[in-house]
């Protein structure tokens, strides 16, 4: 009976986890913000366990659904490996301090961030591509295009600075939260630097391993990863991260945004109850 129950334990942990691989695959949150809470509220794991099995899965995520989101021509490399210096900054700095701050209030941290995200992203009008040259962008070759349809799409960025200090405030979230911080990276490109949501979102991913991994050496070392709890996670993440960024091709920026925003409602909802 015992293992009976640790096998539908670990059989329902999977099945959480590839839903939040899936979604996080589909709107750049790399299923942390969707595994956390899972974990934590509905199965009773530490927060710190469970963000240690996250980052662990956040960068099985963007192994995964980052490969076959730039072999599709959606994410942009260069502005990912430039924002990955701020998050990686960002990240080793949340981890380093994460055993200094109560559980309550790395919870309440980590809802008023989501609600604050599902709002901006809800009330945003529809996407425009601006074509306006930003300087910064142009001399470090940050713009690009992405697929819609058959036809290629242009975009260039804006606001290079800002959206670089939004991306170490992301990586002090992920080492601190256990996330990829998916939910700050993709607010900084979309809203801040004007990026097309579909290139955001893909490029998220892209990030979102670099992020977890700065991190999850420093979990490691303080305990918080559990082999047990780590693999169903892991395993759940991956082949739901495969699944999404199939399902992305076919998917509106408009239906991603409400599924983006729906999530972390709900999610938000249910750390501020546990905190």
């Amino acid at each position: 009976m015992h293992e009976l129950n640790n096998f539908l334990f670990t059989f329902l942990i999977y099945v959480g986890s590839f839903s939040a691989g899936l979604l996080g695959s589909l709107t750049g949150l790399g299923g942390g913000v969707i595994v956390v809470p899972m974990l934590s509220v509905l199965f009773g794991v530490d927060i710190r366990f469970a963000a240690g099995a996250s980052l662990i899965s956040v960068i099985a995520t963007s192994s995964g659904a980052a490969s076959a989101y730039v072999k599709e021509g959606f994410s942009n490399i260069r502005i990912g490996m430039f924002l990955e210096i701020a998050t990686t900054i960002g990240a080793v700095v949340g981890a380093s301090i994460v055993g200094l701050i109560s559980v309550n209030v790395v919870s309440i941290i980590f809802a008023v961030i989501l609600f604050y995200s599902a709002i901006t992203t809800f009330i945003k009008k529809n996407e425009q591509v601006i074509n306006e040259p930003d300087p910064i962008a142009k001399k470090m070759k940050l713009n690009g295009n992405y697929p819609v349809g058959d036809t290629l799409v242009s975009y260039n960025v804006k606001k290079v600075p800002q959206g670089f200090i939004m991306m170490i405030l992301a990586g002090v979230l992920s080492g601190l939260l256990g996330i990829g911080s998916g939910a700050a990276k993709v607010l900084a490109m979309d809203q801040i630097m004007k990026i097309p949501f579909k290139v955001s979102t893909t490029t998220s991913n892209f990030m979102i391993g670099v992020t977890a991994a700065a991190s999850a050496g420093i979990y490691l070392k303080n305990g918080y990863i559990h082999a047990a709890l780590v693999m169903p996670v892991l395993l759940g993440v991956l082949s739901g991260a495969f699944l999404g960024a199939k399902i992305l091709t076919f998917t509106s920026s408009k239906s991603l945004k409400i599924i983006f925003s729906v999530i972390i409602l709900v999610m938000a909802y249910e750390m501020l109850k546990m905190a």
